[in-house]
């Protein structure tokens, strides 16, 4: 799959570069702040130049309208025991307010839909906050399912500090 999406219209997606690692911070920053959540935000840009671009955990992807940010999307591989494939874990995306409404996000998740369907891998996934309902409206109108028997569980901070330390 080409790493850049061209259109007549000026929209383009396109693989991040490390240079952009300002641009995705900021991205990073506002998506946390309309979810109220600026307060966890540690991530620096060094951080996610070594872990995206020199260790290659994750992929970004920006989406951009006549140069100008619009959006990203930051993703990663994960890998189902069941389907025997590769998958791909959708962790944020994220929409600029003046350009929500306009069908950037829906073209981000197509793009990462392709992506999926372009290397074999059995599902595309991601997780929303339960109060997002224009969100969750938006994936539903989209063919997503939400996955109701399944919960997710977290260790972060000191709970991971203290399952780490537990003996083996």
């Amino acid at each position: 799959m080409s790493k850049d999406n061209n259109s007549a219209s000026g929209f383009r997606i396109r693989a991040a570069r490390e240079s952009d690692c300002g641009t995705i911070l900021g991205f990073i920053r506002e998506l946390a702040e309309f979810e109220k959540l600026l307060h966890e935000v540690e991530a620096t840009e060094e951080m996610l130049r070594k872990n995206i671009f020199e260790k290659h955990t994750a992929e970004v992807v920006l989406a951009e309208i006549d140069g100008t940010p619009a959006g990203f999307a930051l993703f990663f591989h994960n890998f189902s025991t069941f389907l025997g494939k590769p998958g791909i874990y959708l962790e944020d995306l994220y929409i600029k307010p003046e350009f929500r409404g306009k069908g950037f996000g829906k073209r981000l998740l197509i793009y990462l839909a392709r992506l999926a369907k372009d290397q074999d891998c059995g599902r595309f996934e991601w997780a929303v906050l339960n109060w997002n309902e224009k969100a969750i409206s938006f994936y539903k109108s989209m063919g997503a399912k939400p996955m109701n028997d399944w919960t997710v569980y977290r260790l972060a901070g000191k709970d991971l500090d203290d399952a780490a330390a537990l003996p083996l």
